[in-house]
């Protein structure tokens, strides 16, 4: 870092700045570490999915770990809700209410306030705050892993926590932990990973105790000097941007209840270093489960600038400062209680990030890739008598770029998660793997191929619940600059199809089949290379 006026402003030499900077970013990192080595559930110890990040007294972000974007993009919102309950040192707050900082029920955030004596600051003053964000596999609700693909209202997805002291004076409350485990069908389970969370943030505040002894309160200046550095860079990076309004629009497939498109509109502004988002014209929020809270629209335009600018620049609360986010309350992406929302988290987020890419495709066309396959993917399969809960979403293909072909079978978009290997499926749940593949032929063709999606099959051992939430199941992921588009998904239950998104009661012996969309291909397919496109044919990638 060698910007002079962040150097004067934050008094901390830019050798100092930059050490601290990366050894915040390793606290934020090992408090996912040490998260992901605590937990019993595999969807969070194989697949990842959760988050950790630092902030500072005023609720901004400093140092994230680089888990999954539609977490962090909408833990400030997080924060801000705990802030309002004044909360102390010796506390750690939960809450995964979307109406009140969350962003879906499975989605349980925690927050603690973090205190050191030092110099000018006393044990009782707030210098900062550890967040965890974990999707846990069940959290009660009408239907097993509580992400029903038809629920109507946010009571059917699960238990509400509005940000409720989980610990205080350094003691679990337990009457609020037993409270929780009472409302959910793997408690056992739930328990581990609370725990684990605990654990995190407990490193957090043995980290953050260790930087402080090292570099006393320059510690609070590289604060801010980090937040300013991020937002002069993204700044520098918008400014390379033409001026202008961008439009772009684009649906989803239904909302659990109809099959009925709704309408998701864009209108992004770009003046001088500033980036304008207005959702102005999406459609009013729907009676199925894909309302998005504001939040979660805030994340999906955050992650569409940090990928079309400097991947370098530190991810902190600096990178959202030049960027707004506007949408019309009671809308799909300002919705009002008691809207269901569990889809919107993991589908409509989805859809923002497509059509916010298509705007500014026409500004800085060489900078954004094909469509992606745009979905998630999730299968929830679960008993109702809370013997087990899996949860999964599943890659497919990513869009090609003006450089390079597509990933095939990856997650793409506001997810970042791993798959579940067969071996640990297989041995934590009564499921089978029949068929785990890439599917040939489903990126779409170009200078340079969409990548590819995936077929996962699993049987089911015992009677259970099948919750299906996707998308891109009958409109494609489009290429761009006359590649083309990639291949639709499907869902299958006994060789049957069934729609994106369905909740359906099976038997033992039943197969449940995902298959994943492609990627968009980037140019046009005659000027491919005639050696990758052998290549392609060798390796099974495209079907003659």
């Amino acid at each position: 870092m060698t910007q002079n006026d962040t150097e004067n402003e934050s008094h901390v030499d830019p050798v100092t700045l930059e050490i601290l900077r990366n050894q915040l970013e390793g606290i934020a990192e090992e408090m996912g570490q040490v998260l992901i080595r605590g937990v019993y559930s595999p969807n969070i110890k194989e697949r990842q999915d959760c988050s950790t990040a630092l902030f500072d007294a005023d609720g901004r972000m400093i140092a994230q770990a680089e888990h999954i974007p539609v977490h962090l993009g909408a833990m400030p919102e997080a924060v801000a809700t705990v802030r309002e309950r004044d909360p102390e040192p010796g506390e750690v707050w939960a809450l995964n209410d979307p109406y009140d900082g969350g962003t879906h029920l499975p989605d349980i955030t925690l927050v603690s306030p973090l205190a050191l004596d030092t110099d000018t600051k006393t044990e009782d003053e707030i210098i900062g705050y550890a967040v965890s964000r974990a999707h846990h596999a069940d959290v009660g609700g009408s239907t097993p892993g509580s992400m029903p693909a038809g629920a109507r209202e946010i009571y059917e997805e699960g238990i509400r926590l509005p940000g409720v002291r989980l610990v205080h004076d350094g003691d679990v409350v337990e009457d609020v932990f037993e409270l929780f485990l009472a409302n959910v069908r793997t408690p056992d389970e739930r328990r581990a990973d609370i725990r684990a969370q605990l654990a995190a943030h407990d490193r957090a505040t043995e980290r953050l105790g260790d930087l402080f002894d090292s570099y006393g309160e320059t510690v609070l200046d590289a604060f801010d000097a980090v937040i300013d550095y991020s937002r002069e860079r993204i700044e520098s990076e918008l400014a390379e941007f033409p001026d202008g309004t961008y439009t772009a629009q684009d649906v989803l497939e239904g909302d659990g209840v109809t099959d009925e498109d709704i309408q998701i509109d864009v209108t992004v502004t770009v003046d001088d270093s500033t980036l304008d988002v207005d959702f102005a014209g999406t459609a009013e929020q729907v009676r199925g489960n894909l309302n998005a809270p504001l939040g979660v629209a805030k994340s999906a335009v955050y992650f569409v600038v940090r990928c079309l600018t400097d991947p370098e620049i530190p991810p902190n609360q600096g990178c959202y400062g030049p960027v707004t986010v506007d949408a019309p309350e009671r809308s799909l992406l300002n919705p009002t209680s008691p809207a269901a929302v569990v889809g919107g988290n993991v589908e409509t987020s989805q859809r923002v990030t497509d059509v916010v890419f298509a705007a500014l495709a026409d500004a800085v066309p060489e900078r954004v890739p094909a469509q992606g396959q745009g979905t998630m993917n999730n299968l929830i399969i679960g008993s109702r008598d809370g013997d087990f809960a899996y949860y999964e979403t599943i890659g497919g293909g990513a869009g090609a770029t003006s450089e390079a072909d597509g990933l095939d079978g990856v997650q793409v978009g506001m997810t970042n998660t791993l798959n579940t290997p067969v071996e640990m499926l297989e041995a934590e749940y009564p499921l089978t793997v029949e068929r785990y593949a890439l599917r040939p032929g489903t990126g779409g063709s170009g200078e340079y191929r969409g990548g590819l999606g995936l077929e996962r099959s699993l049987t089911v051992g015992r009677d259970a619940s099948v919750s299906l939430l996707t998308e891109r199941r009958r409109s494609q992921p489009r290429g761009v600059a006359g590649g083309e588009n990639g291949a639709t998904g499907q869902n299958l239950v006994d060789g049957e199809p069934v729609s994106a998104k369905t909740t359906v009661d099976v038997e033992a012996g039943t197969t449940v089949t995902v298959r994943t969309p492609g990627g968009g291909g980037h140019g046009a397919p005659a000027d491919r290379d005639p050696e990758a496109r052998d290549r392609d044919r060798q390796d099974g990638k495209i079907e003659d």
